[in-house]
């Protein structure tokens, strides 16, 4: 179906998830072109047949910057460009407390959470401005970026890290046409999160539908004016 995005480049990391696969099918509805991104090639590549629309599947470690910046090569000998980045990577673990914890969680919760936002969005940033593209950047954060709480210190720390990172690039960037700015979802309704906490309400979590359509309004035109937010998707949770 035509739409907005008819014919943009959008570029879907953490693709094969489940908040990436309903991100795909949100961008792929408008008949997007789209280079989905994640680990593992096997199930992007059955992702890129299932979507059926004009697609490059490509795995890469995204904490890699030579990998990142083959992968933006790639793109661009395909496409010619990319107009949008919807990031999507991160996890989470909890950990002990900071008097207690090693540096190793702290290590994985950067690795997963922040250094993958500096590589990936200021490579394509970097590429937006040297093909004089006005496009549009949208990371999903999370809501345990606005304070810390007990035994999470590591994720917190590596989601505020995350945050801060977006609203300095969507400061450099919006002089160029270029739009940065996160979502920031409250527990999102996935198997592996019913899995976790079997006796929550799971009507109060947001669906990745939701998120999903959060992500397209803030990559879309209507949302031009729109510079280094951190939009609230909590649905009741």
């Amino acid at each position: 179906m035509a739409g907005e995005f008819t014919g943009k480049v959008i570029m879907v990391t953490g693709a094969a998830g489940n908040l990436g696969r309903a991100v795909v099918a949100r961008f792929a509805r408008e008949d997007a072109r789209l280079v989905l991104v994640d680990r593992d090639q096997a199930r992007l590549d059955q992702l890129a047949a299932e979507t059926n629309v004009d697609s490059l599947p490509a795995a890469v470690e995204l904490t890699q910057p030579a990998a990142v910046a083959e992968l933006i090569k790639r793109a661009e000998e395909r496409f010619g460009h990319i107009d949008i980045l919807a990031h999507t990577v991160g996890g989470y673990e909890a950990g002990k407390p900071v008097h207690e914890a090693d540096s190793a969680v702290f290590e994985r919760m950067l690795a997963l959470n922040f250094w993958p936002v500096v590589i990936t969005c200021g490579a394509v940033a970097k590429h937006m401005l040297e093909h004089g593209v006005a496009g549009a950047i949208v990371v999903v954060l999370a809501r345990a970026a606005l304070k810390g709480s007990k035994d999470h210190s590591a994720y917190t720390a590596s989601k505020a890290a995350a945050q801060r990172i977006v609203e300095s690039m969507a400061a450099e960037l919006r002089d160029h046409g270029i739009n940065v700015n996160g979502v920031l979802p409250s527990t999102i309704d996935t198997p592996a999160n019913r899995e976790a906490m079997p006796n929550a309400d799971f009507s109060k979590w947001v669906k990745p539908a939701d998120v999903a359509n959060a992500i397209a309004f803030l990559a879309s035109p209507a949302a031009r004016a729109i510079h280094g937010v951190s939009l609230e998707v909590y649905n009741r949770a």
